[in-house]
């Protein structure tokens, strides 16, 4: 980050008389994220799916079969909150898991025929969600750069500040 962008502070207060959560760059991030959850909710209802199922299930499009590990660090959530997802999908018959015979402790994870099929019921969900946000294509990929050093900074941020390393404010 350069030395701009460290004087300026994420929640610095702004002179355009907006109020103090407009002044905080936490609160537009919160507040994009429930609308544009909002968006798939509406989406994906008539699916049976979840906001969080149709991040698993994208994950395994893609991959196919994957591990549960995997599944955790792509989606960047903890084992606790993507075990219930898993069993709920797999209830709904769009999964199966299974212990991996190469290595008990990894349980793999792979679509059913089901789980395959839903995928053509989705393929207009990411156009739809792009005219919802309002922004073109090029404005989408800038987006999702900075999107990601934020997730980024934030994530070892925080580990630094759980080691006990991190800096404070004074």
């Amino acid at each position: 980050m350069d030395s701009d962008a460290n004087r300026r502070r994420a929640d610095a207060p702004r002179d355009d008389g907006s109020g103090p959560l407009a002044a905080m760059l936490c609160f537009d991030l919160y507040a994009a994220s429930r609308s544009v959850t909002s968006v798939y909710r509406t989406l994906l209802d008539p699916l049976g799916l979840t906001y969080p199922q149709y991040l698993v299930m994208a994950v395994l499009w893609r991959h196919e079969e994957s591990t549960v590990r995997a599944i955790v660090d792509e989606l960047r959530l903890d084992y606790n909150t993507v075990s219930p997802l898993l069993k709920r999908l797999e209830a709904n018959g769009l999964l199966a898991r299974r212990r991996r015979a190469d290595d008990e402790r990894s349980v793999a994870v792979t679509l059913t025929e089901e789980g395959r099929a839903l995928r053509e019921r989705t393929l207009h969900i990411p156009d739809a969600i792009g005219e919802a946000m309002g922004i073109d294509g090029e404005t989408v990929a800038g987006l999702h750069g900075v999107l990601r050093t934020i997730a980024d900074s934030a994530t070892a941020y925080a580990a630094r500040a759980s080691a006990g390393t991190a800096r404070t404010a004074h």
